[in-house]
């Protein structure tokens, strides 16, 4: 997988996680586990960057 694609799935990734996010904090609740996996993809995302 060439590393432009990888990065368009790790953005479409985080975007379904923080709208998950979004509607759980909509109750009121908070996810600890969601934000985790917000912060990872960002890492994630940033290593792709650095690669390009």
């Amino acid at each position: 997988m060439d590393l432009n694609q990888q990065l368009l799935e790790l953005k479409e990734e985080y975007m379904r996680i923080q709208n998950d996010l979004e509607k759980v904090e909509s109750t009121g609740q908070s996810s600890p586990r969601l934000e985790e996996r917000l912060a990872e993809i960002e890492q994630q995302i940033a290593h792709v960057r650095a690669q390009l």
